[in-house]
């Protein structure tokens, strides 16, 4: 059969994105809306022992909420499985995401998971888990991100480490994007230097990688609208929403660093983690993700930081097919580039990020989380494994060029 393209694009989001200082507050309206008569919050001790938690469901019924508090980073299957029966216990009507990315993918998963039962691994892809598609739509789930950089408050998709087989997987699923999403910049303000550094470099990540990875057009057409992949390619209005997180980050992450107190700086932030999480989760992501999640299932290395250490050496990587598009990176995290030529500008965009990288505190290469070169096959080996995530990188990549790659990144 001849090769059809795609000729559709797709754009999906939150059925409700509520932005700005103050938008956490409105928790108390968002919940009514639903007549729940429980609720469970779903978060981390670190931001319980903080009081973020108090903050956002003083408008609540107390003797409504359940919280459950145990989401640890880079969440493995058993804190899913806990929080499965947490919610199992209480029967809520709302589930509400407090924290990082971890503390939303285990209130996402825990929606669906509740609402259509089963075990968490069948709805992983195989050869891990049983490839079930989630059936349709889960409690509803509210989220509010206390960091800026993962985008989880908007995302379909949600990550399980399986720490005994070095592995991480993933859910995937339109089912799981939240219902509502309070982004208050304000519930950043007390996020250390080093998160919100690393949290930073991985938004930005997010929208580079949007920004340049395949087109719609340039993918295959799927056999039916439901076989659309999540991931469906760069559109018009995907690089909108990259661009204007390319800028805010590039424009904020410096001081939100070196002063957390800095509203605007935190404004910028939030709202770039917003928009790049809306533009990747459309678009897709490609080969930075791709290593990032192989070495931090294996080494355990912290996500943001591994991200910052690899996306320079993958922008040079990938310059040779995306040329114009990363001196437009350039432009937008406020390099000069006339007089440059098409090549000049794309490496002036790398240079660019390890700058902004190493202005934050970020430097040093990947050798610096204690991966070796006797460990850049085992890396690579895993990273070519991640297709959803490398299908639509710019440039064809394979095993040899991971590994090149990631030797260059230590």
């Amino acid at each position: 059969m001849a090769y059809e393209p795609e000729s559709v694009w797709e754009f999906s989001t939150a059925r409700n994105v509520t932005f700005g200082l103050g938008a956490a507050d409105e928790l108390g309206d968002v919940v009514e809306e639903y007549d729940a008569e429980s609720i469970l919050v779903v978060t981390d001790a670190g931001v319980m022992e903080a009081g973020v938690v108090d903050d956002v469901t003083d408008t609540l019924d107390p003797d409504s909420v359940t919280v459950f508090h145990d989401v640890e980073p880079d969440p493995s299957l058993d804190v899913f499985e806990a929080a499965r029966d947490a919610a199992a216990a209480v029967d809520p009507g709302v589930i509400v995401g407090v924290g990082g990315g971890s503390s939303m993918d285990v209130a996402k998963t825990t929606s669906v998971v509740h609402e259509h039962g089963g075990d968490i691994l069948d709805y992983v892809a195989p050869p891990t888990g049983g490839g079930q598609a989630v059936p349709g739509p889960g409690v509803p789930t509210v989220c509010l991100p206390t960091t800026a950089g993962t985008g989880s408050e908007t995302s379909p998709v949600t990550v399980i480490s399986l720490p005994d087989e070095d592995l991480k997987v993933g859910i995937s699923s339109r089912h799981q994007r939240p219902d509502a999403a309070l982004v208050d910049p304000g519930l950043t303000v007390s996020l250390p230097p080093g998160p919100t550094a690393s949290s930073g470099m991985d938004a930005l990540c997010h929208a580079i990688e949007a920004y340049v990875t395949r087109r719609y057009d340039a993918k295959p057409a799927p056999e039916s609208r439901s076989d659309r992949p999540d991931y469906n390619g760069r559109s018009p209005v995907t690089d909108l929403f990259a661009e204007k997180a390319i800028e805010s980050i590039g424009g904020g992450l410096r001081n939100a660093v070196n002063n957390g107190e800095n509203l605007e700086a935190r404004r910028k932030m939030s709202l770039g983690s917003l928009t790049a999480g809306i533009a990747f989760t459309n678009a897709g992501l490609g080969v930075t993700h791709a290593i990032a999640m192989a070495a931090g299932a294996i080494h355990h290395t912290p996500h943001g930081v591994t991200i910052a250490l690899t996306l320079p050496e993958v922008m040079r990587f990938n310059a040779s097919s995306a040329f114009d598009r990363y001196a437009d990176v350039a432009e937008l995290l406020g390099e000069d580039t006339s007089g440059m030529s098409r090549v000049e500008a794309a490496e002036a965009a790398a240079t660019a990020v390890e700058r902004l990288s190493a202005d934050v505190g970020i430097e040093g290469g990947l050798s610096t989380l204690d991966v070796s070169e006797d460990d850049v096959e085992h890396v690579a080996e895993r990273a070519s494994t991640l297709q959803r995530l490398l299908t639509g990188n710019p440039r064809r990549v394979d095993q040899d060029d991971l590994e090149e790659i990631i030797l260059r990144s230590l």
